[in-house]
Order: structure tokens, then C-alpha cells, then sequence
């Protein structure tokens, strides 16, 4: 008989190999066997997310956060769909929502930054960004963000800096 660890192993490499609905279907079984694991609810989340059937990812979400709210990549992964989904205050409240269960994430600090800059708060956008390089000085999309926004807000100084720090990157994303 398979376990549920199994069928959730199988199914974090189908969705990693870019095979999400194969995964969905592994998860469904492991769910069946262990419906209050939290973590199976993330993984079939992100499985149903990267099909592109937020719905249903969100209601997987929610259900992993009713079980453990301090799943903090359910927080993160809602808000990357609200923002998808232009439901600007929503990803907010997400994105808020997992940086008070952990501050130490660079790439919610970022999502955070994006969320403000595509609100023209470039004040805001800018605290986020630099929250998110502090914690992660070599993040290339936090930096080329910063730099953008820099030169939105005309302090084209700091953003002559950013533009060095990221042509000793490279051209790579994070």
C-alpha cells in the first residue's frame, strides 16, 4: 500500500518536472489517506496553481492555513495569485500575512515592493525592495526592481548604484 509520504515525494517531482496535473491526481490519494496534512494541501496547491486553476489552489491554501496558519508558502503562494488576479488588497493582506510569520523572506519582501510599485506608491515599493536586498544583497529581481524604482522616484544616484551592483551579477534572475 502506498503512504502518503510516498505519494506526496511523487508528487513534489511531477510538479518540479513540470507535470502538475500528474501530480494533482497523487496528492488527491495522499490527501485521501492523510486529509488533515497541511503540507499535502500546499503541494496540491501549487500543483493546481501552476495549471493555471487558481480557484481551486486558493481553496487548497486555505485549507492547508486552516490546519496549520503558519504555513507561511500558502500565505505567499495566495498572494502571488491574488496579485495575478489584479485583487491588489487581497495579495496585500496575504503577502502581510506571511511576513508576520516569517520577516526573513526576500522574495515576499520583493512581491510586497511589486505590489506598491504597480500602485505608484514608489516610496512604499522602495522600502520593500530594500528590505528584501538587505536580506538577500544578491537577489537580481529585487535589485533591478530597486533600480527601477529609483529612477521612478528621480534619485537616479542610487540607482546608478543598483545598476553596478547588478552588472556584477550578470543577467540572471533568482
Amino acid at each position: 500500500m502506498e503512504t502518503a509520504a510516498a505519494l506526496n515525494n511523487s508528487g513534489v517531482a511531477l510538479t518540479e518536472a513540470n507535470q502538475p496535473f500528474e501530480a494533482i491526481s497523487l496528492f488527491q490519494k495522499a490527501l485521501v489517506i492523510e486529509p488533515e496534512n497541511p503540507l499535502l494541501w500546499l503541494n496540491l496547491g501549487i500543483a493546481q496553481q501552476k495549471t493555471g486553476d487558481y480557484n481551486e489552489a486558493i481553496v487548497s491554501f486555505k485549507r492547508s492555513i486552516n490546519i496549520d496558519e503558519d504555513i507561511v508558502e500558502a500565505w505567499h503562494s495566495m498572494g502571488l495569485i491574488y496579485y495575478e488576479m489584479k485583487e491588489f488588497d487581497f495579495a496585500e493582506k496575504c503577502y502581510l500575512e506571511a511576513l508576520s510569520k516569517d520577516d526573513g523572506d526576500p522574495k515576499t519582501w520583493n512581491n510586497l515592493g511589486v505590489l506598491y510599485f504597480n500602485k505608484n506608491n514608489f516610496e512604499e515599493a522602495r522600502n520593500y525592495f530594500e528590505k528584501s536586498v538587505s536580506l538577500c544583497p544578491q537577489y537580481y529581481d529585487a535589485l533591478v526592481n530597486l533600480r527601477d524604482t529609483c529612477r521612478e522616484l528621480g534619485d537616479y544616484r542610487a540607482a546608478a548604484e543598483f545598476e553596478r551592483a547588478l552588472s556584477g551579477l550578470g543577467n540572471r534572475s533568482e
